[in-house]
């Protein structure tokens, strides 16, 4: 697994960059659009991107497990859990840049002069 990972920080500042806001306003859209989807995910409802994939919350029902140290039997309490389910966009993007790039690590693209570029960025789409 690569070691790069994309914070809040960062798609602010892509935002930034690609739509023109302030720094402010930019870190504030995100901020705006995270709660949303994480407000919807508490309510129950499913949260369905476009190009990107799906987020929905599940139930699961209580069951017995296993110390696997001493065998002992425990009871798993019910709980739910978040899924998401990647788009066949996204698998696809995610397939081709392995590809393309020798199975390197998703997120290395780079540019028609071999520079990295950032996997938000200018004309990036989800």
């Amino acid at each position: 697994m690569a070691g790069n990972t994309v914070t809040r920080a960062q798609l602010g500042e892509a935002v930034y960059q690609e739509v023109g806001l302030s720094r402010n306003e930019s870190g504030d859209l995100v901020e705006a659009v995270l709660k949303e989807i994480s407000d919807a995910l508490v309510r129950g409802e499913s949260v369905k991107i476009s190009s990107f994939g799906s987020f929905s919350v599940r139930s699961k029902g209580e069951r017995i497990g296993r110390n696997p140290k001493t065998g002992e039997e425990v009871p798993i309490l019910p709980r739910r859990v978040l899924v998401f389910r990647a788009s066949h966009v996204l698998k696809g993007r995610i397939n081709d840049a392995m590809a393309n790039d020798g199975g390197a690590g998703a997120g290395a693209e780079t540019s028609p002069a071999g520079n990295a570029t950032s996997p938000i960025g200018p004309g990036s789409r989800f």
